[in-house]
């Protein structure tokens, strides 16, 4: 029998896992469990949207062509039953608490129900709830802003991700702001708002982890750590990304049609038995008849330094010099304090207990102070 790999977390996301249905879902946790030794401490985590739990108003032509069969207009979705039995931690995307604002991002809830959500999550026994904000909205002021964390912290919730928005090629937003139909934010409101976000959470006691994350003590995202961390990681489906936690990363391609096509391909193939512990990869002979649907990288020393500037600088614990000059050598390190010495002059970095962290206010500009410090 093959030696079962340890899972330590189980994340559920991105996209909107929640609108498969629990008999789906049921089949995706019981594969991971097949396959992979899932400890019992395990986080396991699922993305929803607050629609996916509360329905306070009759649904839309639009709701009933994307709900699963059985939701129906109840003010609790039959999901809650399933994950208070099968997941401990679930992230809702909520990203602002103004109505109007959540109109213009075409988002299926309100206010209402974002706080109608977390307030049955609570009442199902949901101990562990996290949501995600996004600061520099078109029309978001410093009021609107303030009301979000007002909102956010009263609902009490154990963990809260933020992020400045970004326009990406050929989304609804990018048009609207080509076109002229809504202004972008200024830098210095989008600086000022993650600020007063910062202060608020110190302030109602969230520990500040990692630049967008920030959590009660003892609720930190313990599989989105493992990223920045540099742990090994399995991605399954496509668009996932997975890291042998050495010199490979895997990213399948956001194609499911290639995907299906590829993994359907390949178990047809009298040797094509896959490899649970490889995203089903099949053998040698059936990979090469098919078309990828992934590509490797093979990092090298220099790539692997790079990450972990970049994601030890996202962290509060910073960069130990200790595990660097291990990992990567004295000349490395010499390499990277020689980098680090005009931010530690500016008060950009600072150096403490044996860790390179970057200051409170050079957590807005940080991609400068990585980008220096990375290797030549």
């Amino acid at each position: 029998m093959a030696r079962l790999l340890p899972a330590e977390s189980i994340y559920l996301g991105g996209g909107t896992p929640s609108r498969l249905t629990p008999g789906q879902l049921e089949a995706v946790i019981g594969t991971l469990r097949t396959h992979y030794m899932v400890r019992p401490d395990a986080e396991i985590t699922i993305e929803m949207n607050p629609d996916d739990i509360a329905r306070p108003t009759l649904p839309t032509p639009a709701d009933m062509l994307h709900t699963p069969a059985g939701y129906g207009n109840t003010a609790m979705s039959p999901l809650t039953q399933w994950f208070k039995e099968n997941v401990n931690r679930v992230s809702l995307g909520v990203q602002t608490f103004n109505d109007r604002i959540l109109r213009q991002l075409h988002r299926r809830h309100d206010a209402a129900t974002a706080a109608e959500a977390v307030r049955i999550l609570h009442e199902e026994g949901i101990e562990n709830i996290s949501i995600d904000l996004i600061y520099g909205l078109p029309g978001q002021t410093m009021e609107v802003w303030a009301h979000d964390l007002d909102m956010a912290f009263s609902l009490g919730i154990q963990h809260i991700s933020a992020y400045a928005l970004s326009y990406e090629p050929g989304t609804p937003l990018t048009r609207q702001r080509d076109a002229g139909l809504i202004r972008e934010a200024d830098d210095d409101l989008s600086v000022a708002m993650y600020e007063s976000l910062c202060r608020r959470a110190e302030a109602e006691g969230f520990c500040h982890y990692e630049i967008s994350n920030f959590a009660l003590p003892g609720y930190r995202s313990r599989h989105n750590s493992s990223y920045w961390t540099g742990h090994p990681y399995m991605g399954f489906g496509p668009g996932a990304h997975s890291y042998d936690g050495r010199f490979t990363r895997r990213a399948n391609l956001p194609d499911l049609h290639r995907y299906l096509d590829y993994y359907a391909a390949a178990a047809a193939m009298p040797t094509g038995k896959g490899d649970a512990h490889t995203d089903a990869r099949p053998t040698r002979r059936a990979s090469t008849c098919l078309d990828k649907p992934f590509d490797i990288e093979d990092l090298d020393t220099t790539a692997l330094y790079d990450e972990a500037v970049m994601c030890g600088l996202r962290t509060s614990e910073g960069i130990s010099l200790e595990a660097t000059e291990r990992r990567f050598g004295t000349q490395r390190l010499s390499y990277m304090m020689r980098m680090a010495e005009p931010h530690l002059a500016a008060g950009r970095l600072r150096l403490d207990d044996g860790r390179l962290r970057l200051t409170p206010s050079a957590l807005m500009t940080s991609d400068g102070v990585m980008a220096d410090l990375m290797a030549e």
